[in-house]
Order: C-alpha cells, then structure tokens, then sequence
C-alpha cells in the first residue's frame, strides 16, 4: 500500500526549506533542485506544491504576512501606549524568532518582484496610527505627535531589524526596550 502524504503537511515543509535556502544563498541563487535538496524531496515534490521558484518566494512572504497580522490583532490591554510598547515587544520578538524570513524579507524588498510590500507597511501604520489617535484623546501624547508618526515607529523598527541582519555585533532581541523608551516613552506627554 503507498505512503499516503499529508499534502499541507509537505507544502509547510517545503516553504521552511525555501525560507532557509532564499536565506542563505539569497532568492537569485537559489534554485528549486536546492529547495528540494533542503526539504529532502526530490525536484517534483517541489512542482506538487508550487508551480514556480517566485510563488516559493511568494508562499514565504505570505507566511511572515501571516505572523504579522497575527501581531497586530493581539490588541492587548492598558493605554493605548501600553498597547503600542507591546506591539513593538511582540514584533522584534517575532522578527527575532525568525531571522530566515527576516533575511528573505532582504531579498524581497531588494527584488521587488510581486509582492505587495507596500500592504504589509500599510497595515502596521494603520495599526500604530489608530494606537497614537487613542493616545492623543487620552492626553497621553506630546505636542506635535499625531498619525503620521507611525512611519517612523515602523521605520525605527526595520531599521533596527537590518542592522541586525548586516552585522553580527547588533543583538535585535535586545533593541526592544530601547525601540520603546525612543518610540512610546519618547512621545509620551
């Protein structure tokens, strides 16, 4: 009787090994005979589950869009600020526990291939604004803090996740109090 296999199952499988070897050897160099060989299948295992090396790179930007998302429905409790450090904890966190999908998010940003990039950003300062409109209802904002700051709470945050990734002496996991003393501290009235 054949193996029966668990095609969700393999698909996962095949993703984390895409994300690791786009990792490694960067999306341009990689081929899918090297996914493959991560994944420990044979060349058309990959073509079962994805019809092209770009929907690989596609499937794995999904699955951080997913942790994102994920991230920014987890509301939390307190002030609007105390909502805002915990998603700026949670998110270097979840950039942490994955420093695969942080370097292919390297590639994508460098590519440009058919990602929407641009609605992943727009969601976390979609988020981030309303956290700082609240907070500004609530006094709890200094003079001159108003929505449009939420560029740059993000923008502090991915800047922090790159150098991370360009030299070993940054320690993102430790960034994440210090993104919260500058981004809600600093804004705090």
């Amino acid at each position: 009787m054949p193996k029966r296999v668990d095609i969700n199952a393999r698909r996962t499988e095949i993703l984390d090994a895409a994300v690791r070897v786009f990792a490694r050897k960067g999306f341009a160099a990689s081929r899918i005979e090297d996914v493959a060989a991560e994944a420990g299948v044979a060349k058309g295992s990959v073509y079962l589950a994805v019809s092209s090396r770009e929907e690989l790179l596609t499937a794995a930007f999904d699955q951080y869009r997913a942790r994102a998302r994920q991230q920014l429905a987890l509301a939390g409790t307190g002030s609007a600020l105390d909502r805002l450090a915990e998603l700026i904890r949670s998110t270097v966190a979840m950039l942490a526990a994955q420093p695969d999908h942080a370097r292919v998010l390297l590639d994508v940003w460098a590519a440009r291939p058919s990602i929407d990039m641009a609605a992943v950003y727009a969601d976390y300062r979609a988020a981030i604004a309303e956290l700082l409109r609240e907070a500004s209802a609530d006094g709890q904002l200094r003079a001159g803090i108003g929505p449009e700051h939420a560029a740059v709470i993000v923008g502090a945050i991915e800047g922090c996740l790159v150098q991370w990734l360009a030299d070993d002496q940054v320690r993102f996991p430790d960034l994440a109090d210090p993104l919260v003393a500058v981004c809600v501290d600093g804004i705090r009235r």
